[in-house]
């Protein structure tokens, strides 16, 4: 005698069940629920689950970042300063006559007091930066680009590509280790060459040890045509001001960082920089320096396309206005972190190891992350917990994202907030219980 199948619950039953394990809004669990029941009748609880899990785990939460990695890319870089309102913003709405503004004026005043440029204007990333600057101001004509600065860049961005997709064409100068001036100079007086501009780029992630030769900014200042400086990390001044005494002297890790100001004083036409970086602000690119090249790029129609957010301007006047202040150390989180004695970060390490009753207190050490200062680290201390808990640290509810060394468990706590102290206590008694 055969048996009927297992019917399948209804869409809406298994939606029911599945609230009572999920906090989603019930117009995706019925979304999972149908999904399920129409890929797998005869499992379709199980899979709803999944199919439920999975969504949770894809929306974006807040996370206790202890890896140590300070401008953590998959983590969203800079940490951002708290001020929202859940108000509206004047971002294009002149306040002194009641009319439409521009959202880039004060920006643009704020950074040409902090560096020494004519003007500046803002859009997305720094890639939509070098994208716009190379259509406004190269299309159809070519760029001089060292070869060892012809790189790739984190999610597949090459230089190259971005040139060919501008209008502009890429004129490789010098070898991969070594580039002189006269590299350039053998460029600019070729008949076969229509140069535009001169390009040099942050090498990112990248480094070339030994036997190298490169051509400084204020070298590259006596070509016959603007030399645009893609400084990448956003240091906006390599002297700090806003240390303020928060450190004794320049972090050695920034001896080698370009800065805005120091590039544009050096004779660069304008400089390009990221603001989720060193900045430490939004996830936004600046173009600043000649007003006469940043007014052309502010013209191009491209530029509607890659204008930033009124939200991402309101971040970063933030961010600017306490550069100007020299609050940096106490206002915005890289710079506290960066800021932050590795005596004060024992004791804090100490502290958590006591109350939590697990763990060990060691030395670690700290990078900064999303390609700026390469090849640099910062001491540090954390929390060794013997085995691979990730994924337990991972399933809290304020995830903690850790690193694994040796088959080990190291939460760093110099990218941690001294505020998630104690969801860090939390994750480690939540371990030791287990």
């Amino acid at each position: 005698m055969s048996t009927d199948p297992v019917r399948p619950p209804s869409v809406d039953a298994l939606a029911r069940e599945l609230a009572t394990s999920f906090t989603l809004p019930h117009i995706v669990l019925v979304d999972c629920a149908r999904r399920a029941i129409q890929s797998e009748p005869s499992n379709a609880i199980q899979l709803a689950h999944q199919f439920a899990h999975d969504f949770s785990q894809a929306l974006q939460v807040d996370v206790v970042n202890a890896t140590g990695v300070l401008l953590h890319s998959n983590l969203g870089r800079a940490p951002l300063p708290q001020f929202p309102t859940g108000r509206a913003t004047s971002v294009e709405f002149n306040m002194s006559k009641g009319e439409r503004g521009s959202r880039h004026q004060a920006i643009s005043q704020l950074i040409s007091l902090l560096t020494g440029a004519e003007a500046a204007i803002v859009v997305n990333n720094n890639a939509a930066a070098l994208v716009l600057v190379l259509t406004a101001l190269a299309n159809g004509r070519d760029v001089a680009v060292s070869r060892g600065e012809s790189v790739e860049i984190g999610g597949g961005f090459r230089i190259p590509d971005v040139m060919e997709q501008s209008g502009a064409r890429l004129i490789d100068v010098g070898t991969t280790n070594k580039t002189r001036y006269r590299d350039y100079e053998k460029a600019l007086h070729s008949r076969r060459n229509d140069i535009a501009l001169v390009m040099k780029i942050h090498p990112s992630n990248f480094s070339i040890e030994g036997f190298t030769e490169n051509v400084s900014i204020r070298e590259l200042s006596q070509c016959s045509v603007p030399v645009v400086a893609d400084i990448g990390s956003g240091l906006l001044d390599n002297t700090c001001p806003w240390l303020n005494g928060h450190l004794p002297s320049v972090p050695q890790w920034l001896a080698n960082e370009p800065a805005a100001k120091q590039a544009l004083h050096d004779g660069a036409a304008l400089v390009t920089f990221s603001g989720d970086k060193l900045l430490g602000g939004p996830q936004c690119g600046v173009i600043a320096g000649n007003k006469e090249l940043v007014d052309a790029c502010a013209a191009h129609p491209l530029m509607r396309a890659l204008r930033p957010s009124g939200h991402t301007m309101m971040w970063l006047q933030t961010v600017l206005l306490s550069y100007c202040e020299r609050s940096v150390c106490d206002d915005i989180p890289f710079w506290n972190m960066v800021s932050r004695t590795t005596d004060s970060l024992r004791t804090r390490t100490q502290d958590i190891v006591n109350a939590a009753g697990y763990g060990h207190v060691v030395p670690v050490t700290s990078l900064i992350g999303a390609g700026s200062a390469p090849g640099t680290s910062v001491d540090s201390f954390g929390i060794q917990v013997i085995g691979d808990v990730r994924q337990q640290l991972r399933s809290l509810s304020v995830p903690v994202i850790a690193r694994t060394n040796d088959g080990n468990t190291f939460l760093d706590l110099r990218s941690v907030h001294p505020n998630d102290d104690s969801l860090i206590i939390s994750a480690l008694e939540h371990i030791s219980q287990q």
